[in-house]
């Protein structure tokens, strides 16, 4: 492995964070961990539960908490299938409970708790909609997560507020990734990338650490970083440090028996403190990481294979629509699961937007290229 170039340095806006520094970034993958039962609880109850593990990511010395952001109704199409990594758990139902369980005001205290603390707080918006509940609260940065990342009309919108963007790469071919960047690109986004792997947990020998390093040869104006699913030691995250990792996600939990599908893939605290400690000793330096390397040709392993019919998304009317009308973006809503010969994907945004319908459609309609006239 060739020794780590100096790369592109973000300023994290309103605050004295930078990704990209010498410094790596450490972020607190909180998610929806706040859920901590099968059975329905108050949002009270969430509320103190999220504030809880603020207090025990700010002990540990995380730059940041980062928590994930639902909002049913342009993120999901109400058909019945199982999360493919929680099973016995209805997709649309567990969305519809998280979409419940966080309210706007839930977003607000927890962002004014975050900020007592002097930890930045950001949440991951799974939709459109989902971003602009956050919009409220001026959140310094943007997550979006790996199967959203081809998501372009949540894209679109987060990129015009003008913050720095994050994206996972997990379930994402090089070229898909290389059509993301682009899109980004035109729009003068600072971008940080996350190498991921979307398997739940992760085995270490699928990693590929020289991926690390090849985009950051291919893409010496972004940031570039890893989030970790992996479980067991320390080693993977530092190996990725090593390969030129500046940002470090890792899922956080107060226990990994509790309920939930996150959980099980998360630090304790203490495991979270040991981490951020050897990261900030640069204890990754003397971390074997030729063993870690493997083969950066990126061919997406089985697993997460499985995982893009449930999770990547299909374009569908936003609303009802006469015919004749003129598409914008609004009147657009990208929803899970993909719909095979239906649909066209999310990110063939672009390819619609200002054509006319040629018959009315319907809220939740799949959008197609015989939507329009010719």
């Amino acid at each position: 492995m060739k020794n780590i170039k100096k790369g592109k340095i973000i300023k994290i806006p309103g605050t004295k964070h930078t990704l990209g520094g010498e410094q790596v970034f450490v972020i607190a993958e909180i998610g929806k961990g706040f859920i901590q039962t099968k059975e329905d609880r108050p949002v009270e109850e969430y509320l103190e539960n999220a504030k809880k593990l603020i207090d025990e990511a700010t002990s540990a010395g995380a730059d940041a908490v980062k928590f994930q952001t639902h909002e049913i109704e342009d993120e999901l199409l109400n058909v019945k299938f199982d999360s493919p990594h929680f099973k016995g758990q209805d997709r649309y139902d567990w969305v519809k409970r998280n979409t419940l369980a966080t309210p706007a005001w839930f977003w607000q205290e927890l962002k004014k708790y975050a900020d007592s603390k002097n930890i930045l707080f950001f949440s991951t918006p799974m939709s459109r909609l989902a971003a602009k509940k956050l919009l409220d609260l001026d959140v310094p940065l943007w997550k979006v997560g790996s199967g959203d990342v081809e998501d372009f009309v949540l894209l679109d919108f987060i990129a015009r507020i003008g913050k720095p963007v994050i994206i996972s790469t997990g379930m994402v071919s090089w070229g898909e990734l290389e059509n993301v960047v682009e899109f980004l690109s035109h729009r003068k986004v600072p971008l940080c990338i996350m190498y991921c792997v979307s398997e739940y947990p992760a085995p270490a020998d699928r990693f590929n650490l020289s991926s690390i390093q090849r985009l950051r040869d291919w893409y010496p104006d972004v940031v570039v970083g890893f989030s970790d699913h992996s479980v067991g030691s320390h080693e993977l995250p530092l190996a990725a440090a090593k390969a030129g990792a500046r940002v470090i996600e890792k899922h956080f939990s107060l226990s990994r028996d509790l309920w939930g599908s996150d959980h099980k893939v998360s630090l304790t605290p203490s495991e979270l403190a040991e981490l951020t400690g050897h990261l900030r000793k640069k204890k990754y330096e003397k971390v074997d990481l030729d063993k870690f390397l493997g083969d950066p040709k990126r061919e997406l392993p089985g697993a997460e294979n499985q995982f893009r019919p449930y999770f990547k998304k299909s374009l569908v009317a936003a609303r009802d629509t006469e015919e004749g009308e003129v598409i914008g973006a609004e009147d657009l809503y990208a929803v899970r699961p993909l719909l095979f010969g239906k649909g066209l994907p999310s990110h063939h945004l672009e390819k619609v937007l200002g054509r006319k319908v040629k018959k009315p459609l319907k809220k939740y309609d799949p959008i197609n290229n015989n939507s329009f006239k010719k």
